[in-house]
């Protein structure tokens, strides 16, 4: 099928999540489009769509299992405690750091990006407040720690780029360490100091606070509680690259919330937890659906062929396919999980092909994904410019920092591969 007809469909599905239309519908619509568009008939593209979903699906079911983890540190206050014990050790001293940590750390152990950044905002709110530090970069460091947290973490994006590569997770999650921990240190020290200040000190006088006193954390979990559920969890999934004993992140994940349970002793909360998991994650398996059936499309056309044509022309190593084609397709969706999972969908064979193995294929897929994932079309731009209360404008001038915070860090994912494979 022609690489044409796949680009049609994908920019229909583009236009049509621009408009608002729900993304799961314009995913399919594209689809069906973009087949018709490329030369195949109706019957050979309904069954090009079905064969995407159906690569997916054994990810969908590790990703909604993952929900139990993920809404267990939400609903017990776990995700809440972690941030603020990070945030007041370091202290407002280090804001930048803090902030950037915390966000990272709780991405890291499952907790949705959005989540993250929503659930350090009120902090970052008061110390900002209070030491006259604009929004901008205030949202902009929580937003590169979640990034950086984005390409460690038992998120549906990793579990997704891993499962169509056929690599371990833990060893997808492993392969990003050093560039998040990099790209941390530079979105810290070197991207936030890019942003234009636009304020002065605070108004109190020169005193710097080094403690948050004004958050009240009672009825919080002690932050040695609230660490449980990740930490099994990352037991768990250890087991396999250090024993050869291997835990499906089937099990690893719900296991894990479940740990943390025990160790808050906020029984009364996995209910709520597994229903707010469930319907975080269900939102994202239903998404997945759609993008399983243009990425079947996309895999079936001569896309790759041409993009791999366009990289030799200018020069361009094989090895840049993973997250040339993360990054287009986050772009296309406005979203982490969705480019990954279409990226990863299309090229895993092309990549496999190239020489690269498959856990470097998904991390940098991974990484890739996460330089044009806060685009205007996609929720996670509303989300975290409403967390602290952004007007539209100031929400729209970070977009080229967030994407510099993304290329860096799949530049670093690369380099990884070059002096680590």
């Amino acid at each position: 099928m022609s690489a044409i007809g796949a680009l049609i469909g994908l920019a229909l599905s583009i236009v049509l999540i621009i408009r608002k239309v729900s993304p799961v519908y314009s995913l399919i619509l594209g689809a069906v489009v973009g087949g018709l568009a490329g030369g195949s008939g109706l019957v050979e593209t309904v069954a090009m769509m079905i064969g995407g979903v159906q690569d997916i699906v054994p990810a969908i079911v590790r990703i909604l299992a993952a929900g139990v983890l993920s809404g267990i540190l939400v609903k017990t206050g776990a995700a809440a405690s972690i941030s603020y014990t990070i945030i007041d050790r370091l202290g407002a001293r280090h804001v930048y750091l803090a902030l950037g940590l915390a966000t990272m750390l709780l991405t890291s152990i499952g907790v949705f990006i959005d989540v993250a950044v929503i659930t350090v905002a009120p902090i970052a709110l008061t110390i900002g407040g209070r030491l006259s530090i604009p929004r901008m970069k205030l949202l902009l460091v929580m937003i590169g720690g979640g990034k950086c947290g984005n390409i460690i973490s038992p998120n549906p994006n990793t579990i997704v780029a891993a499962e169509n590569f056929g690599a371990p997770l833990p060893s997808v999650m492993l392969a990003g360490v050093v560039p998040a921990i990099v790209g941390l240190a530079l979105v810290v020290w070197v991207i936030s100091r890019m942003v234009p200040s636009g304020g002065g000190r605070n108004a109190g006088g020169d005193e710097i606070p080094s403690r948050m006193e004004s958050v009240d954390t009672s009825g919080l979990p002690s932050f040695w509680a609230s660490i449980a559920a990740p930490v099994v969890t990352v037991l768990l999934l250890a087991l396999r690259p250090v024993f050869g004993i291997v835990v499906d992140p089937l099990i690893a994940l719900p296991a894990g919330g479940l740990a943390g349970i025990v160790a808050t002793g906020q029984w009364r909360d996995l209910g709520p937890g597994m229903k707010y998991g469930l319907e975080k994650m269900s939102s994202v398996a239903i998404l997945l659906v759609g993008t399983g059936t243009i990425a079947g499309i996309i895999k079936a056309s001569t896309m790759k062929d041409a993009i791999i044509d366009g990289l030799a022309r200018l020069n361009m190593g094989e090895t840049l396919i993973a997250p040339i084609a993360g990054a287009l397709m986050s772009a296309a969706t406005a979203s982490t999980t969705a480019g990954a999972t279409i990226a990863s969908s299309s090229f895993a064979e092309t990549i496999l092909a190239a020489g690269v193995s498959a856990v470097w294929g998904a991390a940098m897929i991974n990484s890739g994904a996460t330089v044009l994932d806060h685009l205007p079309h996609g929720s996670f731009f509303h989300a975290t410019g409403g967390s602290v209360e952004m007007k539209m404008g100031e929400r729209l001038r970070l977009i080229p920092y967030e994407s510099l915070i993304g290329v860096v860090l799949a530049a670093l994912t690369v380099v990884s591969y070059l002096l680590f494979n």
